[in-house]
């Protein structure tokens, strides 16, 4: 009953409707920006929310993220650019059909498919939360610090092309997490007697330089050509071509509702994300389509299924963030930053001490897909439109400009500035050499939370790190951690075979 007190929380309050439709605008129109992603545009609105109430914020960029995962397919779809990773998958049956004057009904069943997603996912998610937090509250240290090592070696190694380049990303992410003092002897710890370091550093300019500047950085150095639509045409033929008839949607039902289970399951997983559900779910669909030949060349289910899973994401990825503090997602770890901006401490005893704003958290998002679902429906192709008229050397120059006052007004301070540039030359030479940027920053947010359970466990061990092996769930997820390490280097070392066998 909590969601029905929630939902009516959002509906009555004007101020939360508007950040709410506000949010869904600004995701859709970044992710359809090819180059950008919706947790670049959350990291650089993280400043803006200093100023709101707790809901209002976490609101504000939830809703940013769910509405930027759909508005990668609308450059996927008309500009045969993924405006994120995720919609690579879109791409390959929602160009095609532009290409056969049909955007209208590829972008209204990518539009539909992400509304269904998302709310399963959402549903998924508002049932089943509360039950993961009663089981979290069980849990010790030891089992905590089981968790975090599981997540780290997860995330680092299933992330990216290369286990060993994902794990050490994680691991840098770590050594920055522990530079300032020590929580416990309050000694200097990596602070190069800098004494703008001795409080760690700040979150806020590493992930606009991470995932702003970086990003920057990368598109101005591929120098990419004119990206190029098809006009839009508005004469009764092109009407009729995009109509979507109830017999083509369900003949893509199937396909949405299995896509959205297959998404919400990933969501749950940390590290995986949008971009490796979209790809099982276009996978799945092809293997169980009555037209597999048609898939690649302008199929609407190869539009939908990938959608679908993209969005179902979502949901599911706030339960591991809502309930052990580990964000299943790089938007999750800045919503982190978020809750502890505010002075909310996240984990199972969230479920205890702000119930209210959590379920209203949810029904925020349910808003948020009902708003980006209007807006995708009836104006996504003019959206996407629009963007093509944004010059290049007007776009980044902006976005460049809009971090570093993002950077300076989080403490006032020019030394964070300065950190937002290094960051952004980090991120760029990951990009570049193939680590994993997105593996540094969730690690960094987890670090502190891991070393704390740490600690704990060996002061309650009388046999040091054989706790660890003592306790059957930490044992377990310690096993969990390795196996899936095992597995990725498996996958990887016999695709990087066949790939060699192809090419002989």
């Amino acid at each position: 009953m909590d969601i029905f007190a929630g939902i009516a929380t959002v509906a009555t309050s004007p101020a939360l409707l508007f950040w709410i439709v506000a949010a869904a605008l600004i995701g859709m129109v970044v992710g359809a920006i090819p180059g950008l992603t919706a947790a670049a545009a959350i990291a650089m609105l993280l400043p803006v929310t200093y100023y709101m109430d707790p809901l209002s914020a976490l609101a504000f960029l939830y809703v940013i993220g769910k509405s930027g995962r759909y508005g990668g397919s609308v450059a996927a779809i008309l500009f045969n650019t993924p405006g994120t990773a995720a919609s690579a998958a879109t791409q390959l049956d929602g160009y095609p059909l532009s290409q056969r004057g049909m955007s209208g009904k590829a972008m209204k069943i990518a539009t539909i498919s992400s509304v269904i997603g998302d709310f399963i996912g959402d549903l998924l998610l508002i049932v089943f939360v509360g039950y993961i937090a009663r089981i979290a509250l069980t849990m010790g240290p030891p089992e905590l610090f089981a968790v975090y090592f599981a997540a780290f070696v997860v995330i680092g190694s299933v992330i990216g092309k290369s286990v060993t380049r994902g794990l050490a990303s994680a691991a840098l992410g770590i050594v920055l997490a522990t530079v300032g003092l020590d929580p416990i002897t309050s000694q200097d710890r990596m602070t190069l007697g800098l004494f703008d370091l001795s409080g760690g550093v700040s979150l806020v300019p590493l992930m606009i330089g991470i995932f702003v500047l970086g990003e920057v950085f990368t598109q101005l150095e591929s120098k990419p050509g004119k990206i190029e639509a098809f006009p839009e045409e508005h004469d009764a033929a092109a009407e009729t071509r995009n109509h979507l008839s109830w017999p083509e949607f369900r003949r893509c039902l199937p396909h949405i509702v299995r896509s959205s289970f297959i998404g919400a399951f990933i969501g749950m997983l940390p590290g995986l994300g949008s971009a490796i559900a979209s790809f099982v779910a276009y996978g799945e669909g092809k293997r169980r389509a009555s037209n597999p030949e048609e898939w690649g060349r302008g199929a609407l289910e190869g539009v939908a299924a990938p959608e679908a899973a993209n969005n179902a994401v979502s949901g599911p990825s706030m339960a591991p963030l809502l309930t052990l503090g580990i964000p299943g997602s790089t938007i999750g770890a800045i919503l982190i930053g978020v809750f502890l901006i505010h002075g909310i401490q996240i984990g199972p005893t969230l479920f205890l001490t702000s119930r209210e704003l959590v379920y209203s958290l949810f029904a925020a998002g349910l808003f948020g897909i009902a708003s980006y679902g209007l807006i995708g429906y009836f104006g996504a192709a003019r959206v996407g439109h629009l963007i093509l008229k944004v010059p290049t050397r007007v776009l980044y120059p902006l976005i460049f400009l809009t971090a570093f006052v993002s950077a300076y007004s989080a403490n006032g301070s020019l030394f964070d500035v300065a950190v937002m540039i290094a960051a952004g030359i980090l991120g760029w030479l990951m990009r570049k050499f193939d680590f994993n940027p997105p593996a540094l920053v969730i690690s960094f947010v987890l670090a502190g939370g891991a070393e704390e359970a740490l600690r704990q466990s060996l002061r309650l061990s009388d046999s040091g790190l054989m706790i660890f092996l003592e306790r059957p769930i930490a044992a377990g997820f310690l096993l969990l951690g390795v196996l899936a390490m095992f597995f990725r280097a498996r996958s990887l070392r016999r695709e990087t075979t066949s790939s060699i066998q192809e090419a002989s």
